[in-house]
């Protein structure tokens, strides 16, 4: 007896000393971490964030970023069924517990030292996840677990139960942009609330444990296995009966992707919103309710965005098939969780076996069928919901291959059938020069499980696609102002949201040429009828080889003039100008175009393109020639404001291109705001002059292909650079310039010249875009003169010499006249005074 009342006496003492020491400890660490805590009492104050907006410059919304979708409610909205699942999947003690639960800390204590220091599930009931979603960081620490109780120690001390909840449910992310369950209802069902069955509010109730993981979009199968816990944890906890819970287990997926709707396609120009606000305004860019408005013509970027779709798709068609994006796709809901992992699961399994049963169950009833298709189809539908569009091209997926059609399971208009004019393309990929030989039958392409891309010709016949193997860009910017009116930063921001149009550096090839060229007449060394030679050329690169450069014909030409030379890309000749004006010089000029001295290579295969450039700046430098020589910059953002526009935080006044001011002339009023002048950087005779000589690269050079828009108006430039790895065209008239770039993102070769991908996108963009408006011409200036001049020797003809050809010079930079070829006196005899040449005397 002695020996057991010892015992008895010792383990009291201990189980006190123990309970002392833990009390000990947990006024301690109130006392070291309470100095450092954020009043709880600003959460009866707390205000829901405003989402940042960004929109057209005439008020069309492209974006919408930030904590939203949020739609707020009050406790007393919130259905009684979806309070209990939260309760059943979140924190079951939750109306009895004072803020936390003992033991689900002592679950996240042994987790803890099983993993060395980390917290995995963390224990935390629905007060302590409102403490860290408001008041404090997401970081697993011991150290954030502990404020994290007293923090919720306090709140419970503060608001009522209702008013913790209501914060809960509005601040909680479900996933897809979705914050709070109002949110989560329209995001995932397209309805409010109190409409949502039971299966549904369980559906959403699952996601705040791992919104991606169990998101009936994305995870459809995993998302089964947790509604169906949730719902058994209601019929556990009394909350529904046994004939309720029935029904709801059983009930098919339904969640389906509601977006919010943008009203331009301007993906890539949102982004550099977003971006543009976060550098502004930091976090608060999110929450304060911005509004930014851009520079972008909202009839303008749906041209750019299927010009460039259109081009790319009918560039990969060119260069063959290389195969399905995903294959093996299965039917049904029931076989895809057959397949499906459980990791992340083991709590839900854990439960009962009931959970998988009864998500089997509910993925049978969740089979679809489709008119035409033999079998439950209920994946395949899953799949083509949260597979996005990447432009044109819709997500299908392969029914049946038979002969020379395939039928395929689209998105919207259900079974359809590729016919043979559709497929016969799809010769195999090789290389970027070379296909295998054209396929005899559909079943070569692709077959049934496999997800393709299709894209609707405009009879509504479909043809097989895939995503482009080549990338490209479009910038269009008002030459007047600098501003941006359209861009497209590749194929489709959903498949790739890399922004070539200003993040791309690539080399800018022959679409360069016309700045060497312009550094020439501006200084009246040359002229458009000086004549260099077009022949080859050995020089030191500054390694231990020499530098042979060649043209792209391969082929010499002997001595021309400078216009014909830049209307058929001379190489040699460009590089010989470059020669005579001098690296240095030339640099220097070209800083006024917006070229950076630090970027451009201090060589002679500058004069080529070699500098790597991105097309926003070889569109803004090409504006700098379209405005007459005004050094404007590009910019994007016209106006900022907050609370519905009531507040205007900035708004725009960039330098502008002026060329009625007069001299000296500082400001200017466009649209009832005052802008300043830009500077002038190029004298305006020279770009006239540059000018018309690219109209002959339109009319008998490398661009012919823009004759097909019937206009006099346009000019530009082809670019191609070394094996072809990019494909450009710059092109422009007085009110838009319009550069297009196409490549690849890994540099390799695209087998295509500028002239016959980049031209083809850039006609598509400017036919729409010029549509109906008049000839947009330069004025002519004073100082231009024209002169006849001999079309081999580029020399001013003296009135009364036949032949020759008309040019355009700066009246201070003519040419000298061509000498006689015969005596005074044998014209004299002959009657031909004047001429100079031997065919006027015969």
């Amino acid at each position: 007896m002695t020996f057991l009342r010892t015992l008895i006496v010792s383990l009291f003492f201990l189980v006190v000393s123990l309970a002392g020491a833990t009390a000990l400890a947990v006024i301690g660490a109130a006392l070291y971490f309470a100095p450092g805590l954020p009043d709880v009492r600003q959460l009866q104050d707390f205000e829901l964030h405003t989402p940042l907006r960004i929109f057209t410059r005439d008020g069309k919304l492209i974006g919408e970023f930030g904590e939203e979708r949020r739609m707020e409610i009050d406790f007393d909205q919130i259905p009684q069924d979806m309070i209990n699942a939260l309760i059943a999947a979140e924190d079951a003690s939750y109306f009895d517990h004072a803020g936390v639960d003992p033991r689900g800390l002592a679950r996240a204590a042994m987790e803890l030292i099983q993993s060395g220091g980390t917290i995995q599930s963390g224990g935390s009931t629905i007060t302590m996840q409102v403490a860290r979603n408001y008041l404090l960081t997401l970081d697993q620490t011991f150290t954030r677990k502990i404020r994290e109780i007293l923090l919720a120690l306090q709140m419970e001390k503060v608001l009522s139960k209702e008013e913790i909840f209501e914060l809960y449910v509005n601040k909680i992310f479900l996933g897809n942009r979705a914050y709070g369950i109002a949110a989560a209802a329209e995001t995932y069902y397209d309805k409010p609330l109190a409409e949502l069955t039971l299966a549904q509010t369980a559906m959403i109730a699952g996601l705040p444990k791992a919104p991606s993981a169990f998101n009936p979009l994305a995870n459809s199968e995993r998302s089964l296995i947790r509604r169906n816990w949730i719902l058994f944890r209601m019929r556990e906890l009394g909350y529904i009966d046994n004939d309720t819970y029935q029904v709801a287990v059983q009930a098919p997926v339904t969640a389906r992707r509601h977006y919010t709707q943008v009203e331009v396609d301007a993906a890539y120009m949102s982004e550099m919103a977003r971006q543009y606000a976060v550098e502004r305004f930091g976090d608060d860019a999110y929450t304060g309710g911005y509004r930014i408005y851009t520079t972008i013509d909202s009839e303008l970027q749906p041209f750019a965005h299927q010009a460039l779709a259109s081009g790319l798709a009918d560039y990969d068609l060119r260069h063959g098939w290389r195969g399905p994006e995903q294959r093996d796709i299965a039917a049904s809901l029931v076989e895809a969780q057959e397949q499906t992992a459980t990791q992340g699961l083991e709590e839900e399994l854990a439960e009962s076996p009931e959970i998988r049963q009864t998500a089997r169950q509910a993925a049978q009833r969740s089979q679809t069928e489709v008119e035409g298709v033999t079998g439950d189809v209920s994946n395949w539908v899953q799949v083509l919901e949260r597979t996005p569009n990447y432009g044109l091209l819709q997500p299908a997926i392969v029914v049946e291959s038979s002969g020379r059609e395939m039928q395929v399971l689209t998105r919207n208009n259900g079974l359809q059938t590729i016919p043979w004019e559709g497929l016969n393309w799809a010769r195999p990929y090789l290389s970027p020069r070379s296909r295998g030989a054209e396929p005899s039958s559909a079943d070569q392409i692709a077959v049934r499980g496999d997800l393709v891309r299709v894209i609707e010709n405009e009879d509504g016949s479909l043809r097989l696609s895939q995503r482009p193997d080549a990338e490209g860009s479009l910038v269009a910017q008002d030459p007047r102002t600098g501003a941006i009116l359209a861009l497209q930063g590749g194929f489709d921001f959903n498949a790739s949201k890399f922004n070539r149009a200003v993040q791309a550096q690539r080399q800018s090839g022959s679409i360069f040429k016309p700045f060497i060229y312009l550094a020439a007449l501006e200084d009246g060394e040359m002229n458009a009828a000086s004549v260099v030679n077009d022949s080859p050329v050995v020089l030191d690169d500054g390694s231990n080889s020499l530098w042979r450069p060649v043209n792209s014909s391969r082929d010499f030409q002997g001595p021309m003039r400078l216009r014909p030379a830049l209307a058929r890309s001379r190489n040699l000749v460009t590089i010989r100008v470059l020669q005579t004006m001098g690296i240095d010089h030339t640099i220097d000029y070209l800083e006024g175009f917006g070229f950076a001295p630090g970027r451009l290579p201090h060589g002679l295969a500058l004069a080529l393109g070699s500098a790597s450039l991105t097309p926003m700046e070889m569109t803004n430098a090409y504006s700098v020639i379209a405005n007459g020589g005004f050094q404007v910059a590009p910019w994007f953002i016209e106006r900022v404001t907050r609370n519905d526009d009531s507040e205007i935080v900035d708004e725009a006044t960039p330098q502008v291109a002026c060329p009625s001011c007069a001299e000296g002339q500082e400001t200017v009023v466009i649209d009832g705001r005052e802008h300043p002048v830009a500077n002038q950087v190029a004298d305006p005779a020279a770009v006239y002059i540059l000018r018309d000589m690219l109209r002959d690269v339109i009319t008998s050079g490398t661009g012919r292909g823009a004759l097909s828009l019937n206009r006099d108006d346009i000019v530009g430039k082809t670019g191609t650079t070394n094996s072809q790895r990019d494909a450009w065209f710059a092109g422009f008239n007085s009110d838009i310039v319009t550069t297009v770039w196409v490549g690849k993102d890994s540099n390799e070769t695209i087998a295509e010249y500028g002239a016959n991908v980049a031209l083809p996108i850039w006609v598509d963009f400017m036919g729409n875009a010029l549509e109906g408006t008049p000839s947009a011409l330069p004025e002519r200036p004073a100082t231009i003169v024209t002169a006849r001049v001999d079309a081999d020797s580029g020399q001013r003809l003296a009135d009364g010499q036949p032949g020759g050809i008309t040019e355009l010079f700066h009246q201070d930079h003519l040419p000298d006249y061509q000498q006689r070829r015969i005596s005074r006196e044998l014209e004299e005899v002959s009657g031909s005074q004047g001429s100079g040449t031997a065919e006027s005397i015969f």
